[in-house]
Order: C-alpha cells, then sequence, then structure tokens
C-alpha cells in the first residue's frame, strides 16, 4: 500500500465562514466537511478534516468569502 503524504492542509477563519459548502463540493480529495456545530453567526463553517489535502486550492478560489479559507502548501522536507 502506497502511503499518503500531504502536500498541504487548510485553514478556515470559522466566524468568516457563511456554511454554502462550494469548497466541500469543488474539493478533489474530499477532506472539507460542513461542521456539526453553528459558529457565533449560527452557520454550519466548513472544517479541515485533518490529512489528504494536497494543496491545490481550489477551495480558495470558489470560496465567495475573502479571507475565510487560507491553504498551506507543506516544503518538501
Amino acid at each position: 500500500m502506497e502511503e499518503i503524504h500531504d502536500r498541504g492542509a487548510v485553514a478556515v477563519d470559522l466566524e468568516e465562514c457563511k456554511g454554502c459548502g462550494l469548497c466541500v463540493e469543488a474539493c478533489p480529495p474530499r477532506v472539507l466537511r460542513l461542521s456539526a456545530e453553528l459558529n457565533r453567526h449560527g452557520y454550519h463553517p466548513a472544517e479541515y478534516l485533518g490529512a489528504g489535502c494536497t494543496a491545490c486550492g481550489i477551495c480558495y478560489y470558489v470560496c465567495p468569502e475573502p479571507g475565510a479559507i487560507t491553504v498551506l502548501r507543506r516544503l518538501a522536507a
């Protein structure tokens, strides 16, 4: 079995996210989901599952809320 190395990670500002789900639908490796918890605005924000991110940035580009998603790229060791 091939070992998977994360090329990145996603940071979601839970208070900026409006829970539209566009990032969840657009994510090729399917590492985002809508949280079961509500933020202070009453939305279910997106959350990163913690592993499997390819750092493609598609979630960042489809997000209509500026500053809600940051894609972090890991440096090669």
